[in-house]
């Protein structure tokens, strides 16, 4: 039997005809407290409920896509990698145990390593992304005018964060940009969190000179 694609449910707010009165049918019982759950639970759920897995994809996707813009000053290459990061978690979400209470700093560490493989990810993976239902995030910058202004910010702060060394950055986009404790930085990096604590440290040093502030940047379509 084939295996089911995520369902992503639709907006509270879509409209529904008054003679739609029927009486809730099995895949919409499935559904009712999926929200209430913990990133935990549903990610036990995932192993065998592709609903489960749509509800942390609604749950954590704008953080997911957020990350790699920040990464990539790319709105529209952030929403790839965006599709690339759920499509390995949905890969290995039978084999992969999951302990701490969110999914987030999993998520973004497969973030972390797919933005620094762009490349060589897109390619390997357009093939099944083609055979995916195309599901692309809402960004608030639907228009050009908008896209536009929003990569720049972000091209922006990432010049400014570009003399850094690569591990310093990394913490920056993960702890600054990203909101992560550093406990869970230090999960999504693999190391100490004593080590992200002393790697932002020295790169708040090496920025405090800096004429553009990028702690504070947050361009509109990614709050």
């Amino acid at each position: 039997m084939a295996t089911r694609k995520p369902h992503i449910r639709p907006s509270s707010v879509m409209p529904v005809a008054r003679y739609d009165r029927r009486e809730p049918q099995l895949r919409d019982r499935t559904l009712i407290g999926m929200d209430s759950r913990s990133d935990l639970e549903l990610w036990r759920l995932a192993r065998a409920d592709p609903d489960a897995f749509g509800v942390l994809f609604e749950r954590h996707g704008r953080a997911v896509y957020a990350f790699c813009a920040r990464r990539t000053a790319d709105l529209a290459l952030a929403q790839d990698l965006t599709s690339i990061v759920f499509l390995e978690a949905w890969r290995c979400r039978k084999r992969t145990e999951i302990t701490s209470d969110s999914l987030l700093p999993w998520l973004l560490g497969i973030a972390h390593n797919t933005v620094r493989n762009a490349h060589r990810s897109r390619r390997r993976h357009r093939a099944a992304l083609a055979r995916l239902p195309h599901e692309p995030l809402e960004a608030a910058a639907d228009d050009v005018a908008s896209r536009i202004d929003a990569e720049r910010a972000l091209a922006d702060a990432l010049q400014a964060i570009r003399t850094l060394p690569d591990r310093e950055r990394d913490v920056v986009v993960l702890v600054l940009w990203s909101g992560l404790s550093y406990e869970d930085a230090a999960l999504a990096l693999g190391v100490p969190a004593g080590t992200v604590r002393s790697r932002l440290s020295r790169a708040r040093a090496r920025l405090s000179a800096s004429l553009v502030n990028p702690f504070t940047t947050t361009p509109g379509a990614l709050k």
